[in-house]
């Protein structure tokens, strides 16, 4: 038996109960999730999401597509097809991953989808204004997303300065800060301070969290002013 001796894992904090990394975007007429974890059913109950209008992927990495076979039971409220936007690749992958709900004849009760390929054009999902933002995870290209003032980026560790510009002016950046030493794919939290620094954003959030960071409370003593870590069940207002 391995018994678990992480000071994360054994914290009381409500704040280092982390999940897999996703976001629930609501505006007065539409609702939409970027990616669907492993957690994304428990994440829909948890937050009495009764309504989905739309599901936007960053990249096909299993942490970040595995619930998708979920969205089924928006399809049974809605009655029609789930509206999907992902990048080619990551289509590729959904198309593979979840080859039966794209089958010509289904079985009945697969997931319904409905395909959307973001060219790195800005769109709109309802009335909600969105931009690609295209960032590197090491080597694979990974798309973070701004929403009106608010810009959201996981799993990267290197941003061009071309789209560094579609971030700046956000007031509100959630980016990802994996831990404190260096990683092959992740900002550190040094780095991630470092970026958000140089956007100027006034408001900053880091996600994407390893339990090797460290305990909530401890690390937002250490973070400048206008900056703090993220936590499961953070609601915030642009």
């Amino acid at each position: 038996m391995i018994a678990c001796q992480c000071a994360v894992c054994t914290s009381a904090d409500r704040h280092d109960k982390r999940l897999r990394s996703s976001i629930l975007v609501r505006s007065a007429a539409t609702t939409l999730v970027v990616d669907t974890t492993p957690d994304f059913r428990y994440q829909m109950l948890r937050t009495d999401t009764r309504q989905l209008d739309a599901v936007l992927f960053t990249h096909h990495h299993k942490d970040h597509i595995a619930g998708l076979d979920d969205i089924r039971a928006f399809n049974f409220t809605s009655r029609k097809a789930m509206m999907i936007y992902a990048s080619a690749v990551t289509e590729e992958a959904l198309r593979r991953e979840f080859y039966y709900a794209f089958m010509e004849n289904k079985y009945p009760g697969v997931p319904e989808l409905s395909m959307s390929t973001i060219d790195g054009s800005a769109f709109q999902v309802g009335d909600i204004p969105v931009q690609p933002v295209r960032v590197m995870h090491h080597k694979l290209p990974v798309l973070g997303f701004r929403f009106g003032d608010f810009t959201y980026i996981t799993d990267a560790n290197q941003i061009d300065e071309s789209e560094k510009q579609k971030i700046r002016g956000s007031r509100i950046l959630v980016l990802n800060a994996l831990r404190k030493e260096t990683h092959i794919s992740h900002f550190t939290l040094n780095e991630a301070v470092a970026l958000a620094t140089e956007l100027e954003v006034k408001e900053v959030y880091f996600t994407h969290i390893s339990h090797q960071l460290g305990k909530h409370e401890d690390i937002n003593r250490e973070l400048p002013p206008g900056m703090q870590l993220a936590y499961d069940g953070l609601t915030l207002t642009v």
